[in-house]
Order: C-alpha cells, then sequence, then structure tokens
C-alpha cells in the first residue's frame, strides 16, 4: 500500500508544475486505518507546503496517522514554518518519505527531527519517479544553474526547414500543445537571433482554457542585432526578456534595448560567440532554475557542445523535405569521429497522433 498511497501523493504534486518553480513538486497524503483523511499539495511558489495544506484539509483527528510525502518535510524556516515541526506538533505516528531533500545544508534533517521526536520514518518509496518530476528542482538546488531542456522539431529525413527555409509548422497540433505544456513547467525560453530575426516570435504560453504563466524570454545575441520593434522587446509588461551579448555589442543599442524594458547580461566571448557557461551561472544566480532551448541548429550545438543541455525532446513528423542544403536540429561543426558522438541514455517516446516524441538525458557531451 505504501506504493499507493505514494503514487497518490505524487499525482497531487504534479498539479503545481510550472506554480512553484524554483521550488520543488510536492504533494501529502493522511493516512488512517486505511483510509484517506487527509491530502494537498505545494500549489504555489511561497503559499502552504504539502504537509500543511493536508492537514488543513484532513476530515477527521489526524493523531495517530500516517502520512505519506513526496519530499522529506523541510526543517528550516523560509517563507513558511518547518513542516517536520508541524507534523510532530500534530502527533503523526509514521512518516512514508519518497525522496530525501537533495539540498546539502537540510538534507536528513526532517527526518531526524521525527525521529528524535519519537516518529517512526521510513524513506526511498518511488524515489526514482519523485526524481524525475523533480529533475529542475534537484539540478538547481544542488548546482545553482538551471536545467535546460534542448526541444526540436524534424522531419523524418532529419529536417528542420525546407532548402528555401519555411518550417512552418513541421509537427501537428497536437505536439505543439505539449510544447506550451514544458514552456508552462520552465521558468525561460531561450532562442537564437537568428530565430528572431527569421521569424519575429513572441515566445510566450498558451495553454487551452488554463492558467498559463509568463516565461522568462533569454535572446542569445553577440552583436545585439535585435530590432527594436521585435515582438520579444514589445510584449506585455508581465514577459520579462534578457538579450544575452558580449563586448562585441555597440553600447547605444544595449542603451536603446534596456530602454525597452528588457535587460541586458554581458559576457565573456568564446570565439566572438556568447559564453553559455558564464551565462547559466549567471540566469541561476538570478533565480531561473529551468530553460527551454527552442534555438536553431547553430545554437543547438554549442549549447550541446558546452555542455549546459541536459536533456532533449525531439518531435519527429511523417514528412520528407529533403536537399542538401535544408538544415538539420544540430549544425555548428560537428564531432569528426563516431567515438566523439553526444550520448544519450533513459530515453522515453511518446505518440501525438502521427507524431513521435522522443525525449532523452545528456549522458556525456563532446570532448
Amino acid at each position: 500500500m505504501d506504493n499507493y498511497y505514494m503514487g497518490r501523493a505524487i499525482e497531487l504534486s504534479k498539479k503545481a508544475m510550472g506554480f512553484v518553480n524554483p521550488n520543488p513538486l510536492v504533494g501529502a497524503i493522511i493516512v488512517k486505518d486505511n483510509r484517506i483523511i487527509g491530502e494537498g499539495y505545494h500549489e504555489y511558489f511561497g503559499g502552504p507546503h504539502a504537509e500543511v495544506n493536508a492537514f488543513a484539509n484532513a476530515t477527521e483527528d489526524v493523531e495517530g496517522a500516517t502520512m505519506y510525502v513526496t519530499l522529506e518535510p523541510c526543517s528550516h524556516y523560509g517563507k513558511t514554518p518547518p513542516c517536520a515541526d508541524a507534523i510532530v506538533k500534530n502527533k503523526i505516528s509514521k512518516v512514508v518519505v519518497g525522496m530525501i531533500d537533495p539540498n546539502p545544508k537540510v538534507s536528513g534533517r526532517g527526518i531526524e527531527i521525527l525521529r528524535s521526536n519519537g516518529i517512526e520514518v521510513t524513506s526511498g518509496i518511488m524515489d526514482k519517479e519523485i526524481r524525475k518530476i523533480n529533475e529542475i528542482f534537484i539540478k538547481y538546488i544542488t548546482r545553482k544553474e538551471p536545467f535546460c531542456i534542448m526541444k526540436t522539431a524534424m522531419t523524418l529525413d532529419g529536417k528542420i526547414a525546407t532548402a528555401t527555409g519555411d518550417s512552418m509548422w513541421i509537427s501537428n497540433e497536437k505536439s505543439r500543445a505539449y510544447v506550451h505544456e514544458i514552456r508552462h513547467m520552465v521558468s525561460g525560453i531561450m532562442v537564437g537571433i537568428g530565430t528572431v530575426l527569421k521569424d519575429d516570435p513572441e515566445l510566450t504560453t498558451r495553454r487551452e482554457g488554463v492558467i498559463s504563466k509568463n516565461l522568462m524570454r533569454i535572446i542569445i545575441d553577440s552583436t545585439a542585432k535585435v530590432p527594436l520593434e521585435a515582438k520579444v522587446l514589445n510584449c506585455n509588461e508581465k514577459t520579462k526578456t534578457i538579450v544575452v551579448t558580449t563586448e562585441l555589442a555597440n553600447n547605444n543599442k544595449l542603451e536603446a534595448i534596456k530602454e525597452k524594458g528588457a535587460q541586458v547580461i554581458i559576457t565573456p566571448s568564446i570565439n566572438n560567440r556568447v559564453d553559455l557557461n558564464y551565462l547559466m551561472r549567471v540566469l541561476g544566480e538570478i533565480g531561473i532554475d529551468s530553460i527551454l532551448l527552442e534555438g536553431g541548429s547553430t545554437l543547438n550545438y554549442a549549447a550541446l557542445k558546452a555542455g549546459v543541455v541536459d536533456k532533449v525532446i525531439t518531435f519527429i513528423s511523417p514528412k520528407i523535405f529533403g536537399g542538401t542544403s535544408s538544415k538539420t536540429p544540430v549544425g555548428g561543426k560537428g564531432v569528426e569521429y563516431v567515438k566523439d558522438s553526444i550520448l544519450l541514455t533513459d530515453t522515453e517516446i511518446k505518440r501525438f497522433d502521427e507524431d513521435i516524441m522522443i525525449e532523452s538525458y545528456i549522458k556525456k557531451v563532446i570532448s
């Protein structure tokens, strides 16, 4: 029954996807006499934690009950009081924990508080599943750098555009709708200046019939070519834009970009291009825990080579473009030998009607 109740807690936690960044997704269940008498999840950033909501929603006295919680109860004061103390106060007899808190500053302390107060604790239940849904939180809390997802859409013959540059649309409507769900889960969306100049995208999130959050739009633009009339500089004030450039950019243009309300980040240049590793550290420092990279082939290769990509999501549509000059998802110089390939692992496959989506994680980067 531990897996059954923890599974329910996991499903509750997923309801908060996109609303709690950079906090983790957490769900909690209170069980008494083999009945669920309370449940809750961390609903929004800064709000009550899952355990507190479960207590608030309890239908009867929780004394002597068992609590299932996907993440180790917190032991420190943040925006809310420690949940471990609330569990002790409510006289819970047993706590089943899914994942130990990966934050090295607090890991294990919540469990220690519970056990020191005579509460039985079991941990590691469905840990793998919980770690997957909290992969963004885990990287950010341990490395203070954003989790980066590279998304591409290509034809069956591996093209992202025709020989003339036309690319609207490769994937189908269901695939594109799912991409907006991915956008909703992350904090920022990153593209290169080539995409801005070619498509003039808004880079917003559109989800049918439900709330969508405003993403931070990150434009990689080493010489500040972005037009001042571009949509990314002229959307509503709730949607923020960061233009990432180098010392090669014209100072007057940078001031004009700032006057549009955008933030400018200047990184060191590597071969006259933005230093992506430096950028990831800066983005982490300003609170961006996750990025969806929807760049062109040049930026995709640069991100892979720099080792900043964590996950790759590829949509494959049953179309064939052909053309030796038609672009592929990853351009750049490329590797010289098969042994130098960028390896992927933990692959999963989904279907969106005729489209196929392949999700994999980076195993190693170009040496």
